[in-house]
């Protein structure tokens, strides 16, 4: 999860490393952010998913849900092939599925679990290798932006380096500062100011010049760099990932770990019937801390609780998206209502934005046996979800 500025930074330096000028080059821009206007279509399907068929609301998430269609591949060559088809210009075109392709990657490399091959594939995954606040990602690509505004101050005229421009300077036969005969601290603190506002301009200007002189090669090292880091901590994590699987004598899922800071990540697995064990790993150090997690935390006298918790997983595996990877059951009764919680065992364990922090409460007539469910996500107020989200 990468922030939209940082996008359209990516768009920049694509435009400018494939020398795209006006239109194209704002093109390129709008582009790198298009992805995200899914935030629109999720916010259409919110008002109409609880009027239809429990698939139908499957299928409309798929295409209208965040993160979902325009986060595919598929949406990126698409796009791509309209702009080839209107304009027959190879290097927008080609500049239009890079600019596409990259916003997709540097979500998949973060926190978001996508579809990428949709429609070919309904099946979730994310690398979630990189940090979503990893500063890389989400500085390097705000150069381009800083140039632009750089650009923008030069032509409006906003660097006039020259001192008789700047100062007025009467030959009057003295300095127009305080005193006759000489300077005072003051006016000498003053010029000193100036002066030194002079050189970073003159600084400024030299680096926009350098900027210029080399443009295409410079933006294109940074979109290689950007690819370098993107696939380093990927492919890292597959060996990391590989030797921790064998040192805990299981099978370790790669697409379930998660980043929790710059250069560590958050593994887990079943360790037996009733706990999850979750390990903290460093990429430089291996694994740094361990711990378990019940499965199922029963409050008070329920004796058929595991029979509720079967129940309410298999009404939540039916639903999208799933973001619980590791279900933890919390059960308890009240009033011949039995009510399970059902959240994910990493929660309490990842702080700043974790992706699996949606926590879901099944309320179930033990008489009627019908239910009612209400979510709560990123810590908002609980909401009463329609039955079919689930069947």
């Amino acid at each position: 999860m990468v922030n939209t500025i940082s996008h359209i930074g990516i768009g920049l330096l694509l435009a400018y490393a494939l020398g795209l000028k006006g239109r194209k080059r704002l093109g390129l821009v709008l582009l790198s952010i298009i992805p995200d206007l899914d935030y629109f279509s999720y916010s259409l399907f919110t008002l109409i998913s609880g009027s239809v068929s429990h698939e139908a609301r499957n299928q409309l998430f798929y295409l209208l849900g965040h993160r979902e269609f325009t986060h595919s591949v598929f949406f990126a060559f698409i796009i791509a092939l309209l702009i080839w088809l209107r304009t027959k210009d190879r290097a927008f075109a080609f500049g239009g599925f890079q600019a596409l392709f990259l916003h997709i990657l540097l979500d998949y490399t973060t926190i978001a679990k996508m579809r990428p091959f949709y429609p070919f594939s309904t099946n979730e995954s994310a690398l979630r290798a990189i940090y979503p606040f990893d500063p890389v990602i989400n500085i390097l690509p705000l150069l381009p932006v800083f140039i632009v505004a750089a650009e923008y101050m030069k032509n409006r005229g906003k660097w006039s380096l020259e001192i008789k421009d700047r100062w007025k300077i009467k030959s009057t036969g003295r300095w127009p500062f305080e005193g006759k005969d000489s300077w005072s601290i003051k006016n000498r603190d003053i010029l000193n100011r100036k002066l030194s506002g002079l050189k970073k301009l003159n600084g400024l200007k030299g680096f926009h010049g350098f900027v210029n002189r080399n443009e295409g090669k410079f933006y294109a090292s940074f979109i290689i760099i950007l690819l370098v880091w993107t696939t380093v901590f990927p492919v890292a994590k597959v060996f990391l990932t590989d030797r921790i699987s064998r040192a805990e004598g299981t099978e370790i899922s790669y697409n379930d770990t998660y980043p929790i800071s710059i250069g560590k990540f958050l593994a887990a697995y079943s360790y037996d019937d009733t706990r999850y064990k979750l390990l903290e790993v460093s990429y430089w150090s291996g694994v740094e801390k361990s711990f378990y997690v019940e499965k199922v935390n029963v409050r008070g006298d329920v004796p058929d609780a595991s029979a509720y918790a079967e129940r309410a997983g298999k009404l939540y595996s039916n639903s999208v998206p799933q973001a619980i990877d590791y279900p933890v059951y919390s059960i308890s009764e009240k009033d011949g209502a039995v009510t399970v919680i059902l959240s994910d065992a990493r929660n309490p364990y990842v702080k700043k934005w974790p992706y699996f922090d949606t926590v879901y409460r099944f309320v179930f007539d033990r008489e009627s046996g019908e239910y009612e469910v209400y979510e709560s996500h990123y810590g908002r107020t609980e909401k009463k979800l329609e039955n079919n989200y689930f069947e």
